[in-house]
């Protein structure tokens, strides 16, 4: 994966949302979003750390996660009762194996529990913000070097028009400059709008590089939840990554790999909160 990756996936991204755009147009897709329940807030735990878990069936780096016979509805619901604070979810068909329809039932799933699902994709259109919307999610993540600063506000805007969260991702410096301006007049809230995080893993070479988030956390836009991104596998992960600062992490492949997800969540929240 490089930045050819990210152009690449760019690319892909922009051809689904024009082949769904001529299914269903942006005014009948926006009326669909608006027309949907309320979505759901995000609202971090007393406890001063939490878990976005993932539900992602297939990796670049580490392949096959889970097979199609994967009970998406069970899963997520493990993960909402082992204390997830949201569920990401991953849209991409041709790299990750995911689909729209995994969004849908995983927000149906966590309806119940009271907990958003977040779509995870290389988002490129506000029309994907509003699909994500009708689709039941709560919120979208938006990778901060696919975009120029105009799209980013574009698709920033439309979620807050939807009543949605968005977790701003960055790699490097470079990337927590603009989120550093995009969030700018955002003010801390109990139900966070934006959140912003770290992902550590290595464009080019595919490898976590762990001491990334502490090199990039003191970076990090202040009053708004910071979230680890990647290299956060077990219980002294997750401290490590309280301990330099971060008030959430997103756990994807670690619990898609676990005999028992739920069990191996609730170790890494009892540890980070201790």
């Amino acid at each position: 994966m490089s930045e050819d990756f990210l152009k690449r996936m760019a690319e892909k991204s922009r051809a689904r949302a024009h082949a769904a755009m001529r299914l269903c147009p942006a005014e009948r897709m926006r009326n669909q979003a608006q027309e949907s329940p309320a979505p759901l807030p995000l609202v971090p735990s007393a406890s001063g750390f939490d878990i976005i878990a993932e539900l992602k069936l297939r990796s670049p780096a580490a392949g096959a996660l889970r097979g199609p016979e994967e009970d998406i509805g069970r899963r997520v619901r493990r993960y909402a009762t082992a204390g997830a604070a949201a569920v990401s979810v991953l849209t991409e068909p041709s790299e990750f194996r995911g689909e729209l329809a995994h969004l849908e039932l995983t927000a149906r799933a966590l309806q119940p529990a009271g907990i958003p699902a977040m779509r995870k994709d290389f988002l490129i259109d506000p029309y994907q913000v509003a699909e994500a919307r009708a689709a039941g999610a709560g919120g979208v993540l938006i990778i901060l070097r696919m975009l120029a600063r105009e799209e980013l506000q574009a698709l920033m805007a439309e979620a807050e028009r939807l009543g949605m969260f968005v977790l701003l991702e960055a790699f490097d410096e470079a990337d927590i400059e603009i989120a550093n301006q995009l969030v700018a007049g955002y003010r801390e809230s109990p139900n966070p709008t934006v959140l912003v995080g770290v992902n550590c893993r290595d464009l080019v070479t595919l490898q976590v590089v762990p001491e990334r988030l502490e090199r990039l956390g003191p970076l990090l836009p202040r009053g708004v939840p910071r979230v680890a991104e990647s290299g956060v596998a077990s219980a002294a992960d997750a401290v490590r990554v309280r301990s330099a600062g971060y008030d959430m992490a997103l756990v994807g492949s670690a619990l898609m790999r676990a005999r028992d997800p739920d069990e191996l969540l609730r170790e890494m929240l009892a540890a980070a909160r201790a």
